[in-house]
């Protein structure tokens, strides 16, 4: 236990792989209500446009924004988003990840929870349906106030669902986009295992903890609580990331498959720790020391180009 212990505590030094091939990202900024959540809105939208191209190296026709003052197709009406999403689903595979956020304002009347669009707004049933058949995997980040009953409504396998409020009761306007898109800008923050990347779960654990902190500076009640389901207790937003893979998979298939088992393998070993407590004794300890001798192989093997 001790050797696979070393082992595993010699490769958090070594950036983890990120499985996508392909990534896309739908930002929509609906409608913000008063020049000064025009104002804010505004401003993380092309914060969170701007990194996610430069930052995060999304290609060239990746990233789409739909807002309140866009013209035309870019507009953020129930039309252009329903056109956009199918327009890239069928471009999706499985190796793909999409990433949606949504920046605005939300509303729930008891018996369904909308976004707020140019228009007719989408209520969660309308953005499931929207986004049925995605082949990828999908990250969808809902900001918004009373955002709590998209994460039923979208949760599924291979899916990353995160929401500023963990209650539909939770109506006043959110300060969750701030910090998310924070953590997206400065990495070296959020990086809590400090492997050099961020992963999804990372910048969820930043937002949330910066918003409790944030009301706890102004002394008043936290009215916002993120909530995030993966279907897999966290093991896949702690293994997804939106960067690059690194460039030595580019052109070498081998590498590639070499990073996407890696990749497999740290899932594993959460999976693994989750199920700890239901283990026989003994059982845990030698599946880990398994797991993490062969996650030190096929490290060693990426190390030396192999």
């Amino acid at each position: 236990m001790m050797r696979a212990i070393l082992v595993l505590t010699l490769l958090l030094a070594i950036p983890a792989a990120s499985a996508a091939d392909e990534r896309y990202a739908l930002i929509v900024s609906g409608v913000s209500g008063s020049p000064k959540f025009a104002e804010s809105q505004k401003a993380w939208t092309d914060s969170l446009e701007s990194t996610l191209r430069k930052g995060f190296g999304f290609g060239e026709g990746r990233v789409t924004v739909l807002s309140e003052h866009g013209v035309g197709g870019e507009s953020a009406t129930r039309e252009n988003v329903t056109r956009t999403l199918a327009f890239l689903k069928p471009k999706l595979t499985a190796d793909d990840t999409l990433l949606v956020v949504l920046l605005g304002h939300g509303t729930y009347d008891g018996t369904s929870a909308k976004f707020n669009l140019v228009g007719p707004d989408m209520d969660s049933r309308e953005w499931k349906a929207a986004l049925e058949g995605a082949a990828s995997k999908l990250i969808f980040v809902n900001t918004t106030s009373s955002s709590f009953e998209f994460v039923p409504a979208l949760a599924g396998k291979n899916r990353i669902i995160i929401a500023a409020t963990d209650s539909a009761a939770q109506k006043y306007a959110t300060v969750f986009p701030q910090y998310f898109i924070e953590a997206l800008e400065q990495i070296a923050k959020a990086d809590n295992d400090k492997n050099g990347r961020l992963s999804v779960f990372e910048a969820f654990t930043y937002a949330g903890q910066a918003v409790k902190q944030s009301f706890d500076q102004k002394g008043t009640l936290v009215t916002e609580r993120s909530i995030i389901d993966d279907g897999s207790n966290g093991v896949l937003a702690r293994t997804t990331y939106l960067d690059l893979p690194p460039a030595s998979s580019a052109s070498n298939t081998a590498v590639a498959g070499l990073e996407k088992r890696r990749v497999a393998l740290e899932a594993e070993i959460e999976q693994l720790k989750g199920r700890k407590g239901q283990m026989p004794a003994g059982q845990f300890e030698e599946e880990f020391e398994r797991l993490a001798l062969e996650l030190a192989k096929v490290s060693a093997q990426l190390r030396s180009g192999k």
